[in-house]
């Protein structure tokens, strides 16, 4: 029972049965006889069986044929109940009972053909041919009457009417087709058609009639020209150049505009007007848009090269550069590199309206986002034109109006440009009117202040000689900047220039009781300057030094005050000189001793200055303070650790030295004992 359930069980039998190894080719040479596709095509072609074909049956009496007719039209009628909307089955049907030269059956299988579909127009197109090829004229000429009654919008209807006609010889029956053809408006080709029909028959006066009515149904570019050839060609050039002065006339303005021109100006050119053709190209550059001029101006190029002179090829040549500006500026508007380029262009031609046009296109493209970065390039486009139209044209009015467009176009409130505020100031004050550049500049303090309107503006009153006013704006400067040691300064020179010494004195102390400046250090040398140098007094100047010895303990405030007090008489001063030197020694020795380098620094200054006393000074006193200049080594730390060392100059004053010495002393007294001890216990 196992046995047999074993053999029995089919997945068990499977897993015993073993597939075949794929065998792999050994020998990959080709064949001595190669085998082509089209051998394997033909020889399957050859073996095949010949097709099954019914026996051809003989008709021998009318029983047999009528039949014969009975059982085809019954094939025929039931194709027709099944597929009752399939052409192809009336065609065959009605073809048919032609070749049964049944001529009244066929009429009346095309004619229920119709009922079931009169817009199928293939099935008028074999109506027709059927009837032409038994020679029945008129049937065929009522079938296609018919046929462009009901769809006069298909042109081959028409086109297979005319054909008939003009095949019978009935050339005034075709051409009364072509005239109620034209009725219906139909396509360009119907009237080529139709204007070939007249010419082939010399027809001259019907052609140029069927012109002009194309030119009012169809006013197109290529009709013109077509029309203005066809005079051309029968010789009348009066007439030629009237239909292209018409059609500029019309179609100025249209799309193919271009290809309008460049056809008359070539008529002209043949013609040998010259004059005339390059009027024409002139005409055309100034009314195409550059954008659609391209072949324009590679055609008047051409023409100035052949029969012009040397400022038309210029002019040309201008031309052409101005179309590929023109390209430039329509893709990316906001290159104001190309806009400066192609205003040069315009400046070099001369053309004054053209080039307000581009300014007016350049400044119109303003930036998209109100950040300095991207307006930087933008308002040299206004200051250029300003400029142009003070310096080349003259006009003052235009020049202001820019001027005032350009600041009323700035975003004052998230940035500003001073050098447009002054260039306007500046225009007005060449037009000699003081108080439209004084309202210009308080304008720029007033909705966005800057360093520079401030400096021009004060610059301006100063040479004007209105103290007044600029005292007004160091004020308005400082209330805006009251951090900047510039203006304190500049407006305390002000101040002394004009012979105020306590008003100056006084700017002077307000200045340095700001609690934040951005150069201190400048702001208090001009003090010191003040006190010292314009009005010589000392103790005041030494006053200084020490307030602002107070507030900083640099060698050079230490230094400085000892060199102002040798302007004095030295025998009286050297003692007051030595003393501010040792005060600043005694700080750099107890508060600062690591700034070695500094009072070693301030020591050679001392060491100099006794020098300079010549028999009053005593270098000795110096001389047994200076430091030893100690070369040493140091090693180079990196992330990966010493890499090797590096030479540097130390300082060794002599209180260092003694104490050195006792250190090195204690160390060589430890060293003795601790080596005295190691030699007892051994």
């Amino acid at each position: 029972m196992d046995s047999d359930t074993k053999d029995a069980d089919p997945a068990r039998k499977d897993k015993s049965v073993k597939l075949p190894r794929a065998t792999r080719v050994k020998n990959k040479t080709p064949a001595p006889v190669q085998i082509t596709a089209e051998q394997i095509l033909r020889e399957a072609r050859e073996r095949q069986e010949a097709e099954l074909r019914p026996p051809k049956q003989k008709i021998t009496d009318s029983s047999e044929l009528a039949d014969y007719r009975l059982r085809k039209r019954k094939e025929f009628e039931d194709k027709i109940r099944r597929v009752r909307w399939n052409a192809s089955v009336w065609v065959k049907y009605a073809n048919w009972e032609e070749s049964q030269k049944d001529l009244k059956r066929a009429r009346s299988v095309w004619e229920r053909a119709l009922d079931v579909d009169y817009t199928n127009h293939t099935l008028w197109i074999k109506y027709a041919e059927a009837e032409m090829m038994n020679k029945c004229i008129n049937h065929a000429r009522n079938v296609l009457d018919r046929a462009v009654q009901l769809l006069p919008r298909v042109d081959q209807l028409w086109y297979k009417y005319v054909h008939m006609e003009e095949t019978i010889g009935n050339v005034v029956g075709a051409r009364q087709i072509f005239q109620r053809w034209m009725t219906c408006t139909p396509g360009k080709q119907a009237w080529l058609t139709f204007i070939n029909f007249e010419l082939r028959y010399n027809e001259v006066e019907s052609v140029r009639a069927i012109y002009e009515q194309i030119v009012q149904c169809r006013p197109k570019v290529g009709t013109w020209i077509r029309y203005a050839k066809f005079e051309m060609k029968n010789g009348d050039v009066v007439r030629a150049r009237n239909v292209y002065e018409r059609a500029v006339e019309k179609l100025a303005d249209d799309v193919k505009a271009e290809k309008l021109f460049v056809a008359f100006a070539e008529f002209e050119e043949r013609c040998n007007e010259t004059e005339r053709a390059r009027c024409i190209y002139k005409i055309a550059l100034d009314r195409i848009p550059k954008g659609r001029a391209e072949a324009l101006y590679n055609k008047f190029v051409c023409f100035e090269k052949q029969y012009g002179d040397r400022e038309g090829i210029e002019y040309a040549i201008v031309g052409m550069k101005r179309f590929q500006y023109e390209d430039e500026v329509r893709k990316n508007p906001l290159n104001y590199d190309s806009w400066f380029d192609y205003i040069r262009l315009e400046e070099s031609a001369g053309n004054q309206e053209r080039i307000r046009e581009v300014y007016e296109r350049a400044v119109g493209n303003v930036p998209p986002a109100n950040e300095k970065q991207y307006w930087q390039r933008y308002i040299y486009l206004w200051i250029n034109y300003a400029l142009y139209e003070e310096l080349d044209t003259g006009d003052v009015a235009r020049t202001r109006e820019v001027y005032r467009e350009c600041l009323n176009l700035i975003p004052h409130e998230k940035f500003s440009f001073a050098k447009m505020w002054l260039l306007a100031a500046q225009f007005e004050i060449r037009q000699l009117n003081l108080t439209a550049a004084r309202h210009i500049l308080g304008s720029a303090i007033g909705k966005a202040p800057k360093e520079k309107i401030f400096k021009k503006y004060i610059e301006i009153e100063l040479q004007l000689a209105n103290l007044d006013r600029c005292r007004k704006l160091y004020e308005k400067f400082l209330e805006w900047t009251p951090h900047n040691c510039y203006v304190w300064i500049k407006y305390a020179e002000l101040e002394t220039a004009l012979g105020d010494t306590e008003r100056a004195r006084a700017i002077y102390e307000l200045a340095i009781s700001q609690l934040e400046l951005d150069k201190p250090e400048l702001l208090w040398k001009a003090y010191l300057d003040f006190e010292q140098l314009s009005e010589f007094d000392f103790d005041r100047t030494r006053q200084l030094y020490e307030r602002l010895l107070g507030r900083t303990k640099h060698k050079d405030l230490a230094v400085a005050p000892a060199e102002g007090d040798l302007l004095e008489e030295k025998k009286q001063c050297i003692e007051c000189a030595r003393r501010v030197f040792e005060r600043a020694l005694d700080h750099f020795r107890t508060s600062e001793p690591q700034l070695k380098e500094e009072r070693s620094m301030l020591l050679e200054e001392w060491l100099n200055m006794e020098a300079s006393f010549g028999d009053l000074g005593d270098i000795s006193l110096v001389q047994s303070k200076l430091p030893k200049k100690l070369k040493k080594k140091r090693p180079i730390e990196t992330e990966d650790g010493p890499a090797g060392y590096e030479e540097y100059i130390d300082y060794l004053f002599p209180e260092e030295s003694e104490t050195t010495n006792l250190k090195i002393l204690e160390a060589a007294y430890r060293w003795k004992k601790k080596r005295k001890v190691s030699s007892d216990e051994d």
